[in-house]
């Protein structure tokens, strides 16, 4: 297929994109305090550049240090100094072609308090003490989070007193009337930083509940004067900021608007609350009158999260009405919109129907630097695929505090890119024997198939795939198993040699008299015996339902765990008609689990009827169902069931590995086989052994 639309030309403003393929905004920690950036994050979007992105809009840009900062590493136009820094920057993505936007940001009322003058405190301390930094990532986890959860922390400043945001908590405050009037001014002033820097353009990002939109949305606009009341008044900070950038940098100077056009409150049971699409139309039709070079459309705020940041039960392509309401309204200027693409079809098929005439690709551009040129040149199939595991925004988050960058599930080499670049092909045909088709095998084998060795892979099932043959089965998962696919067709195209249903032993490894040997056999999941009537007819363990093996219907079923196998487990039986019961032994659902996996999972196990004994354990097992007792009064119950699904957790599957220990040399163990974990751990042990261990 060729693609036609996609890789045609197109103008924003004075600007021209070599093809409709846009990298959004996307935070991933590659940055310092001082907001230049990084050779880290220019070698992460150059990679892109290269990869053959037509237009890069930079990850959110500070404007304001004191109170605009949202995170210690990111991007930041606050200052003349940074003019020279952002200069180099666009310089190495015009290198390959691409445009180079900025986003200038304020996050608002959704600003984590402990980041309110924090910015300028270390910049200060760092030119005394240069090691200040270290000293802030070492107290952050600790005791930053601490005053966080407490509340012990500067109020994060918006358009007006209103209540917190969902994920950032704390308090939140009203501007003065002067800080929004210097407010204005700053934004512009980075605008006038940005062209001075040589970059293609700006955005001003009013989406994601983030400042601008703070202002745009009734339920954070309270304000009493010219900023706040009226439709027209909500608009007057965001119409004054491109007033003040089109005079200064002049009416040819790209300018974005990023819009959430639907704040999402009705899809969370709040109707009524901030703004609809409706609403959303006609600001994006006031922007087109501003005079703005194209309209970015997104959607709604860190309330309803889900909704902008999809977990992987959404469809492909969910937000495209959204698109296509502002397209049919906004007919002068260019439609940017993400709307969840996932494939080069999808995009083109949304192009041709007029629904936008750029497509964003965040979260696949994590995935694969390279998805245009693959796209481009016929080789779609060996496109890495996001999964929407949202791994790269929880390990951002959670790495925040500590000074690291974000991850991702399909690709490790996020934030190695130059490295990866300078792969050494060493290998010399070298045979790798690998145990185990499952990610951290397939990964293992097109690293080393790069590098030139001779990597044959042994797995005893028929297929590709180990535990994520599972984890693609409950309701619209389906996503999950594209992992697997794709580092099985990318591991083939390197010559990786896979053979299945072929189970080996220690003898048939040695016969091989391999280099080296991966193991990565998985793991299993666990019935404990220690617990009476584990063994029983009626009791099954997650496998043997997510597998098909057992298929329970209409049943009274107790699912014994609340981890998110145990979850979507939960949602695959629930779909098949049974009423659930879960026991977790801790006082809350899924403890440690991602937020937004919980908003999606247990809304829909709640309306199928599921209830949930917290802060119980199990005792015993029999053919009536479970005997429980509360963790605090130590009083035991019933929970009468038909079926008994255990869910936890699983151990690994490793006995290969310690029969051959002491004989074979370079002998490792990946994935789950080494220790339980997530897709991300076991791709990212496995890339490690494949390119820094193997010598």
């Amino acid at each position: 297929m060729e693609y036609k639309m996609l890789f045609s030309p197109m103008k924003i403003g004075s600007c021209e994109i070599k093809n409709r393929i846009v990298m959004p905004p996307m935070m991933m920690g590659f940055g310092e305090p001082s907001g230049k950036p990084t050779e880290m994050l220019m070698d992460y979007y150059e990679e892109r550049a290269k990869g053959g992105t037509g237009l890069i809009i930079t990850e959110i840009t500070r404007v304001n240090d004191d109170h605009g900062a949202a995170a210690f590493n990111q991007l930041a136009m606050s200052h003349d100094y940074h003019i020279e820094p952002m200069r180099k920057f666009a310089e190495r993505i015009h290198r390959h072609g691409a445009k180079l936007f900025v986003q200038l940001h304020h996050p608002g009322r959704q600003n984590v308090g402990i980041m309110v003058h924090m910015i300028p405190l270390t910049n200060a301390c760092s030119k005394i003490c240069k090691s200040f930094p270290k000293l802030v990532y070492k107290i952050a986890p600790g005791i930053g989070r601490k005053m966080v959860e407490k509340g012990l922390v500067f109020a994060s400043p918006g358009p007006s007193k209103c209540e917190p945001s969902k994920v950032s908590g704390g308090h939140v405050r009203g501007f003065s009337h002067r800080e929004v009037k210097k407010l204005i001014s700053e934004f512009v002033d980075a605008a006038v930083r940005c062209k001075a820097a040589g970059v293609d353009g700006v955005e001003l990002h009013a989406a994601h509940g983030y400042l601008l939109q703070q202002f745009l949305s009734p339920n954070t606009n309270k304000r009493t004067d010219e900023y706040g009341g009226s439709f027209e008044n909500r608009l007057r900070f965001i119409k004054e900021i491109i007033q003040g950038i089109r005079e200064k940098c002049g009416k040819d100077y790209p300018l974005i608007v990023r819009l959430a056009v639907d704040e999402c409150y009705a899809k969370i049971g709040q109707p009524g609350k901030g703004y609809d699409l409706e609403t959303g139309v006609k600001y994006a039709k006031a922007f087109e009158e501003m005079g703005v070079d194209a309209i970015d459309v997104s959607s709604a705020a860190y309330d309803t999260y889900n909704y902008w940041l999809e977990p992987t039960s959404f469809d492909c392509g969910w937000r495209a009405y959204m698109a296509e309401a502002v397209k049919k309204e906004v007919k002068t200027i260019p439609v940017i919109a993400a709307n969840l693409i996932r494939s080069p079809e999808q995009a083109e098929e949304q192009l041709e129907r007029g629904i936008q005439d750029f497509v964003s690709l965040g979260r696949p551009h994590i995935a694969d630097p390279h998805w245009a040129n693959k796209a481009k040149e016929g080789r779609a199939k060996e496109i890495k695929r996001c999964i929407n595991c949202l791994y790269c925004i929880e390990s951002m988050m959670d790495n925040a505090y500590v000074g690291k960058h974000g991850c991702c599930s399909v690709n490790p080499t996020l934030g190695e890119e130059r490295k990866f670049d300078s792969l050494p092909s060493d290998g010399k045909g070298r045979t790798v024997a690998i145990v185990g088709a499952g990610v951290a095998g397939l990964m293992a084998a097109e690293m080393l198939a790069r590098r030139g060795f001779k990597p044959i892979v042994f797995e005893k099932e028929s297929v590709c795939g180990g535990q994520i043959n599972l984890a693609d089965k409950g309701p619209k998962k389906e996503k999950i198993g594209w992992c697997a696919s794709d580092l099985e067709t990318n591991a083939r195209k390197f010559g990786a040699e896979i053979r299945l249903s072929t189970e080996v032993k220690e003898e048939d490894i040695l016969a091989l008299s391999p280099y080296a040997v991966v193991i990565a056999t998985g793991a299993v999941a666990v019935r404990p015996k220690s617990i009476k009537g584990a063994d029983g007819k009626n009791v099954f363990t997650t496998t043997q339902i997510l597998d098909g093996s057992v298929l329970l219907k209409d049943k009274t079923v107790a699912v014994i765990g609340t981890g998110m196998t145990g979850l979507e487990t939960g949602e695959l039986l629930a779909e098949q008609g049974n009423k659930l019961t879960f026991v977790e032994m801790a006082d809350t659902v899924a403890p440690g689990t991602w937020f937004q996996h919980l908003d999606d999972a247990l809304p829909k196990l709640e309306k199928a009827g599921a209830s949930f004994m917290l802060g119980t354990k199990l005792i015993s097992l029999d053919e009536k169902g479970a005997v429980v007792e509360n963790v605090k009064t130590k009083a035991q119950s019933r929970v009468d069931a038909d079926a008994v699904v255990l869910s936890l957790g699983a151990r690994p599957v490793n006995g290969l590995y310690k029969a051959l220990e002491g004989k074979v040399k370079n002998l490792f163990v990946v994935g789950d086989a080494d220790k339980v974990g997530r897709i991300a751990h076991a791709t990212a042990e496995a890339y490690d052994v494949a390119v820094n261990k193997i010598k």
